[in-house]
């Protein structure tokens, strides 16, 4: 086979080989876990906030839900990363304090984002404000009072725009974060000094 033929690999491929032992599909599978305890997480701080405070503001409420919400799911997250996925020993709280740090970086950007994203969604589902209701109606009417009553606050624009928003984030962090906890909450110590004094 001459090296026209050879097909460069896949980006499956290329991910596999930087990343030995299946780190990164139990990346994955830790991942996956991750997003979906810290998107309920976001979802009920912000339906609480939302019956608490009001849902007429969902571009504040969710970033008020992302911020209270965080650091429990960053705990979640750093010891199913510690455990499954990079397997070290030790350093507990400086571990800790680290996947702080990576997620903080883009703790900032992904509030404006989250917003800003927000802010969007919501201006473009009022305009289908009448087809999320007859949705909403549809679905609602083979459901008793709770769930009726929870598809009913749902359908509403500015707060399924907050749990659209929430959702996409949330999803972007986690992907963005593998290679910050790679290379520092999880280094190893040689790699993780070298990382801090170039910090310094």
């Amino acid at each position: 086979m001459t090296a026209h033929n050879i097909k460069p690999p896949g980006l499956l491929d290329r991910l596999g080989r930087r990343f030995p032992g299946g780190q990164f599909l139990r990346y994955l599978a830790v991942g996956i876990f991750n997003t979906v305890f810290g998107y309920c997480t976001y979802v009920f701080f912000f339906t609480l906030f939302s019956a608490i405070i009001s849902s007429n503001h969902p571009s504040l409420l969710a970033p008020l839900a992302s911020i209270v919400g965080t650091p429990l799911s960053i705990t979640v997250a750093y010891f199913g990363y510690k455990f499954f996925v990079f397997k070290t020993r030790g350093n507990y709280f400086a571990e800790w304090l680290k996947c702080f740090g990576v997620y903080g970086v883009g703790m900032l950007p992904g509030l404006i984002a989250l917003s800003g994203l927000t802010r969007l969604l919501q201006a473009f589902l009022l305009h289908h404000q009448l087809r999320l209701d007859h949705t909403a109606f549809l679905i609602a009417s083979h459901l008793s009072d709770r769930p009726h009553a929870f598809v009913t606050h749902v359908a509403q624009a500015s707060t399924l725009a907050g749990y659209l928003a929430g959702a996409l984030v949330q999803g972007f962090t986690v992907i963005a974060s593998f290679f910050g906890h790679k290379k520092i909450t999880f280094a190893p110590k040689s790699i993780a000094q070298n990382s801090d004094s170039q910090m310094q």
